[in-house]
């Protein structure tokens, strides 16, 4: 693991942080090119970058409080103490996608291509993240005896499965598959609905590899993230059999 990238000064530089700034940083431009290029705007506003920050930041949060709402209840200032970790992607994903709705028709950009545009956006911020995850040792997956085994500085010797690497080749996969659609593509929103519906099957199947407490709708057996993923797959589904029919 690399977790501190390096050191200006008294200044430490941590990779987790940098590969997230990196992420942030290429997403934002290729976002603004394909704006461009594909919709005519070129005056995309960073507020709107700020806007999706801010609701994923709540959203991750808020879902991650509601994995243990009863320990929190009890525990109210670990929500301030914890206040830097702890994030649950699929509730940062809905809240963006519920602000998203909003921005995009009051300043009247046409929403599904710009989902579809922000599809592979989130697909380049994630795989970044993730390799942020892997050099910064958290993240990681349960114990295994396989030869994929790694040893992690929290698992103290025990080795575990690299959930963030599965993660990241799932990613890559589905940002390679959204590139060839995006070629081929037959219908406004085709990629977005792609993307939700192959993340939601690698998601849920990643979930039966993570190491950390989950949070169970049914116990050992369905987690929340799995809960929500088998409901975007049947949504996502859905909407896009709908779109072919009319297309």
């Amino acid at each position: 693991m690399h977790p501190e990238l390096f050191h200006i000064g008294n200044i430490t530089i941590y990779t987790y942080a940098f590969l997230i700034a990196l992420g942030t940083l290429v997403a934002s431009i290729y976002t603004k090119w394909s704006a461009k290029r594909e919709l005519g705007i070129f005056n995309l506003s960073n507020n709107f970058f700020y806007l999706i920050f801010i609701a994923g930041f709540v959203g991750g949060k808020l879902f991650y409080y509601l994995e243990k709402p009863l320990y929190f209840l009890r525990n109210p200032t670990l929500m301030l103490d914890n206040f830097s970790g702890g994030f649950v992607f699929y509730g940062s994903f809905i809240t963006i996608i519920l602000m998203l709705l909003w921005y995009l028709k009051k300043h009247k950009i046409p929403v599904l291509p710009m989902l579809d545009i922000l599809a592979i956006t989130t697909t380049i911020v994630h795989v970044i993240g993730r390799m942020g995850c892997f050099f910064a040792g958290c993240c990681y997956g349960k114990p295994t005896d396989s030869f994929m085994g790694m040893d992690f500085p929290r698992t103290k010797g025990v080795l575990v499965h690299p959930s963030q690497l599965y993660e990241i080749v799932g990613l890559l996969s589905i940002m390679i598959i959204l590139f060839i659609v995006k070629k081929k593509k037959q219908f406004q929103g085709q990629i977005f609905l792609i993307y939700i519906a192959l993340y939601a099957i690698v998601r849920g199947f990643l979930e039966f590899f993570r190491g950390d407490n989950r949070g169970f709708i049914i116990d050992g057996v369905l987690s929340h993230s799995q809960f929500i993923a088998v409901l975007i797959l049947i949504t996502s589904l859905l909407f896009y059999k709908k779109k072919q029919i009319n297309y």
